[in-house]
């Protein structure tokens, strides 16, 4: 049985900064407050209201099929992370993929939240392992200021904008992904949500007046469980592979608070210097976030380097992933 490995990366974020002195001319905060609390200095906003997270998506597509030469028609398959549709329907992955080019492929969408990537990848994985594709593109696109409240202060320093994607193919090589272990907790589901906008509440005067279509977070709690969670299903997927703190190369968790990052990769003992960060450029970009920042840090990354990633969202949902990069720098 091959095994899935990533052969290619590739992420895309818009122009437009967003920076903390220039949210703090739009609500009531300061870049001491953000900083200390979150870690974030500016985030990329996607300022053209015609535009959603697709766009986001096919551009960093786009840069993925020319990093690796693979031509549009040879994908068989596209998957795409998003909390942020362009539409209820249809998916973002079916727009992404016909303004791609991606004449053949299928291609469909995922709703992991923030940890929608690893999600997406462990999907991936099994459509390689079982010999059903050979070419699987995993996207993650998140235009986040399409449901970002810039009246809230507790949550609009958080939230940017943007896209990164990766190639998986089949390998007998013993790279790529080895083990992946993931959890769901329904019970989460008042801490961390859009309130209106789904069948359970729709769209009307009423919730549009209410604010009610937007990111609503009780932040101490989603907190707790993020570090909680992030750290149980890491050392789990560490100890089922039998990898000591010493034998992990990068340790890549979800961009969603430095102090998350600081506080799991503290506990389970692993060097600051080999926990991957650039969530003080970005925010939490959700799905996008972990990609985006193997993206920017990919030619430090060497083959056979074993790679740590755990992510925490809404549902909540979340994991950890290890995985075995195939990539040598260029």
């Amino acid at each position: 049985m091959a095994n899935a490995k990533i052969t290619g990366i590739a992420s895309y974020v818009p122009d437009d900064i967003l920076d903390n002195e220039m949210l703090s001319r739009m609500v009531d905060t300061n870049d001491e407050w953000i900083t200390t609390r979150v870690g974030i200095k500016e985030r990329r906003i996607l300022k053209d209201p015609e535009k959603g997270s697709s766009f986001l998506g096919i551009k960093a597509v786009e840069k993925l099929l020319d990093e690796t030469g693979v031509k549009p028609e040879e994908v068989d398959l596209l998957i795409c992370a998003t909390s942020n549709p362009d539409y209820r329907f249809p998916s973002t992955a079916s727009v992404i993929t016909y303004n791609a080019g991606l004449k053949n492929a299928y291609a469909y969408d995922i709703q992991a939240a923030c940890a929608g990537f690893i999600v997406t990848m462990q999907a991936a994985r099994a459509y390689i392992e079982a010999g059903l594709y050979k070419k699987v593109i995993v996207v993650c696109a998140e235009k986040m200021s399409s449901m970002t409240d810039y009246q809230d202060r507790a949550t609009c320093p958080l939230f940017g904008d943007a896209a990164a994607a990766v190639m998986v193919e089949p390998t007998d090589e013993p790279v790529g992904v080895v083990d992946g272990e993931f959890h769901i907790d329904g019970s989460g589901l008042s801490n961390l949500l859009m309130k209106a906008g789904g069948s359970a509440k729709p769209a009307s005067h009423e919730t549009v007046d209410a604010r009610e279509h937007y990111i609503y977070q009780e932040g101490r709690s989603v907190y707790k469980h993020a570090v909680r969670d992030m750290l149980t299903s890491s050392v789990s997927v560490m100890n089922r592979n039998g990898l000591q703190v010493e034998d992990v190369d990068w340790f890549v968790p979800h961009q969603a608070n430095l102090r998350i990052i600081e506080a799991v990769g503290g506990r389970i003992k692993i060097p600051e210097e080999k926990i991957l960060v650039n969530i003080q450029h970005y925010g939490n970009t959700s799905a996008a976030s972990i990609p985006l920042c193997l993206d920017e840090y990919k030619n430090r990354l060497h083959k056979g380097d074993k790679i740590l990633l755990t992510a925490f969202g809404a549902g909540f949902t979340w994991g950890a992933m290890y995985l075995i990069w195939a990539i040598d720098p260029k």
